[in-house]
């Protein structure tokens, strides 16, 4: 006996044929009668498209029961007929249901991403997808979430130096998953070395420029002619930029270690050059005073961003489409809004005595001094009183180096030796900690014994999180630890830095990443029981600052080395985070 379904399809058929036949007999018997007005033709296709509906009608009704009488589920009859289409497609999915597909979605990109055969489905579950959702979501709400300052031992590090460069290092960058270090000095090289050995793996040297009849054109040229004096590295680890004193930015492929492009367009050194995290987008600062914008994705150059009097000296960037730049002699630090167009100004230093009498603010501490003078005073008191005072005068000058905290807070370095916190919804500092680093005494003939504060060289900072680091060349890199509501600071531990840093790097080391790495000691192989993960420190060091030859550093230890510091949890107490 043969399938009631197909039997109804075949009655379907013939319906439809019925129908529509007896539908156009209707409209040729109106037409023979003569009515060809244009009000009669609208009436014949209006009843020939409800014979049609009708028709259509009849056989939903008639398909919905089979030769038994039974009723058919439409379910089964979509299934039967409706070809599979994808999500996005179907014009009637609510935005919650598409909100879960998408999160589904995410989650079996997640798991294809994670180690197979290491953990069990259960594990995966309950640890390391959640784990990850929720450090997602915490990087993109651009906010500090990470409080581990106080849970590092400072005492307990792995330490590997690497020399390779016959002068300073200029800058030492590492990539995000620890496999790889890049460094370059001021004989215009760049090494590559391998983190879990600790050898130079890659060279890229500086180029002569031909000086005969034949000279070479700058686009010609594969790689640098000059200094090198800043680098970075690209979140997938597949691109280094550089800038030199060449005036051109290199882009290098180091996964062939080759060179891709040299972009031009700055008018003077490249001083600073930092990728937006997760992007190919790279930003690029020099001392002609502007910031260009560059997509490697493309090679190609974006746009160029004005707003400096003077040169930049460090740029820094994050997830966000935005950059902060130090201007040096300006005494600004800009926060730039690449996809608005704008910026915002902070204006660091001290101020002047105009500025002062302005803002109501130039008798500030007169009546303390006044006091101080006139009357002797003895005790702690006045001793703190007095100290506070002789640090109030080293509250201006040039703005070195500058480093972003999340997308709203950041930290600025200046040659007064002072810290300066800030935040995008305050002008003027947060927070200010001066002579962060002591002073440079100088024996002069006429003047005597000369102590001026050490200027900070370099600035890093563990994203979003509560610690950062300084540099000078007093011989420490000291860390600082932000308080919970980000109004302050303090200091929480040093480690040996000797020389000029010039070059400073935080971040966290993936799990496993370098527990198979020679030069990490035995006995913190082993992963501990901390949920805080170890830190990567890199500190790029010579005998003379990256910009200029105007101090020179030798002494014991003092060598143009890079090196790189594991800085452990503590074991005992794990943080709450």
């Amino acid at each position: 006996m043969p399938d009631s379904f197909f039997a109804s399809t075949k009655n379907r058929k013939r319906k439809r044929s019925v129908s529509t036949a007896e539908g156009a007999r209707g409209a040729k018997k109106i037409l023979r009668k003569g009515k060809s007005s244009s009000q009669d033709t609208k009436l014949i296709n209006a009843s020939a498209r409800r014979g049609v509906r009708g028709a259509a009608d009849e056989e939903l009704n008639s398909d919905r029961t089979d030769s038994e009488g039974g009723v058919i589920d439409d379910i089964d009859l979509r299934a039967d007929v409706q070809p599979e289409t994808s999500g996005d497609e179907d014009e009637q999915e609510t935005p919650a249901e598409k909100r879960l597909r998408l999160a589904k979605l995410y989650l079996e990109s997640v798991k294809d991403g994670l180690a197979e055969g290491e953990f069990d489905a259960a594990e995966i579950d309950r640890e390391l997808i959640s784990e990850r959702l929720r450090q997602d979501v915490l990087e993109h709400s651009g906010k500090v979430h990470l409080f581990v300052a106080d849970f590092y031992d400072f005492t307990s590090t792995s330490s590997l130096r690497c020399r390779g460069h016959r002068f300073s290092v200029t800058s030492a960058v590492a990539s995000d998953d620890a496999q790889f270090l890049y460094t370059s000095g001021k004989e215009g090289t760049i090494n590559k070395w391998s983190l879990q050995s600790g050898k130079n793996i890659a060279t890229f040297y500086k180029q002569r420029i031909s000086k005969g009849k034949e000279k070479a054109l700058p686009q010609d040229i594969q790689g640098h002619t000059d200094e090198i004096l800043s680098l970075a590295v690209s979140s997938d680890g597949r691109y280094l930029a550089s800038g030199s004193k060449d005036r051109r930015v290199g882009v290098w492929d180091v996964e062939k270690d080759k060179w891709v492009k040299g972009f031009g367009g700055h008018k003077d050194s490249v001083s600073s050059v930092a990728f937006r995290k997760g992007t190919q987008q790279l930003y690029t600062g020099s001392f002609d005073r502007t910031v260009k914008l560059f997509d490697l994705s493309a090679m190609g150059y974006v746009e160029t961003l004005f707003g400096h009097q003077d040169t930049i000296l460090c740029l820094d960037a994050l997830r966000g489409e935005t950059a902060v730049t130090a201007g040096a002699r300006d005494r600004t630090i800009r926060f730039w809004k690449i996809a608005d167009e704008s910026q915002l100004v902070f204006r660091g230093g001290g101020k002047s005595a105009i500025r002062e009498l302005l803002e109501g603010g130039a008798f500030e501490g007169h009546e303390d001094e006044e006091h101080m003078n006139g009357v002797e005073v003895d005790g702690p008191k006045s001793n703190k009183s007095k100290e506070k005072m002789k640090e109030s005068r080293y509250a201006e000058g040039s703005i070195e180096c500058v480093a972003m905290i999340d997308e709203t807070t950041f930290v600025s370095g200046g040659d007064t030796g002072s810290i300066c916190l800030w935040n995008t919804q305050k002008k003027k500092p947060v927070y200010t900690q001066t002579v962060c680093h002591g002073f440079h005494e100088v024996q002069s003939t006429t003047e005597g014994l000369v102590r001026t504060p050490r200027w900070i060289t370099a600035v890093a900072s563990l994203r979003y999180s509560d610690m950062f680091v300084s540099g000078s060349w007093d011989g420490d890199v000291r860390f600082w630890k932000l308080d919970q509501k980000i109004r302050s600071f303090s200091l929480v531990g040093s480690i040996p830095g000797p020389g000029v840093v010039n070059s400073l790097q935080l971040l966290v080391l993936p799990k496993g990443a370098l527990d198979n790495a020679s030069w990490r000691e035995k006995e913190q192989r082993s992963s501990t029981k901390s949920s805080v993960q170890p830190t990567l420190l890199v500190v790029g060091l010579g005998q003379e600052h990256r910009l200029g030859r105007w101090l020179s550093m030798k002494g014991e230890g003092v060598t143009n080395a890079t090196t790189v510091h594991i800085i452990y949890p503590r074991t005992k107490t794990t943080p709450n985070l």
